[in-house]
């Protein structure tokens, strides 16, 4: 399969609208928490990062079975980060959910672990940038080809 194919693939199709939605949902979730105190599309936010971390290791599970072994290239290097960024923020995510599942069930607001939250903020950015320097290495390289 070539490289037009393979980004047109369904599960990265997926893979990047659930992103787009999360990465979304988690911005407007951390510029309200910080203007007004308040905490809006946690529930989307949640269910999104669900199907997201599914859909992650879906595709991280084809992807690396096809792009190894490991390459001493920018490419893979950035690859790398942005694995463990994602995995980071999908896996600090998943912990942040606990509390909201358990707070919302009680009918009360959540009280997020605090080092927890800023992690998951700060590699929720990092996943940004790591993937999105990933992708213009991976195009980069095909480009000078």
């Amino acid at each position: 399969m070539g490289r037009r194919e393979r980004l047109r693939a369904p599960v990265l199709v997926v893979l990047w609208c659930l992103l787009g939605i999360d990465a979304t949902g988690g911005l407007v979730i951390f510029f309200a928490r910080l203007a007004w105190g308040t905490l809006p599309g946690v529930t989307l936010h949640v269910w999104a990062g669900l199907a997201l971390a599914v859909a992650y290791t879906a595709y991280q599970i084809g992807h690396w079975s096809r792009v190894s072994p490991l390459r001493a290239r920018l490419d893979y290097t950035l690859g790398l980060l942005s694995a463990g960024t994602m995995t980071a923020a999908l896996g600090t995510g998943l912990l942040l959910a606990l509390p909201w599942w358990q707070a919302r069930a009680a009918g009360r607001p959540a009280a997020y672990p605090p080092l927890l939250s800023a992690v998951h903020n700060i590699g929720s950015m990092l996943v940004l940038t790591f993937v999105g320097a990933h992708l213009g290495a991976v195009l980069w390289r095909e480009r000078r080809r």
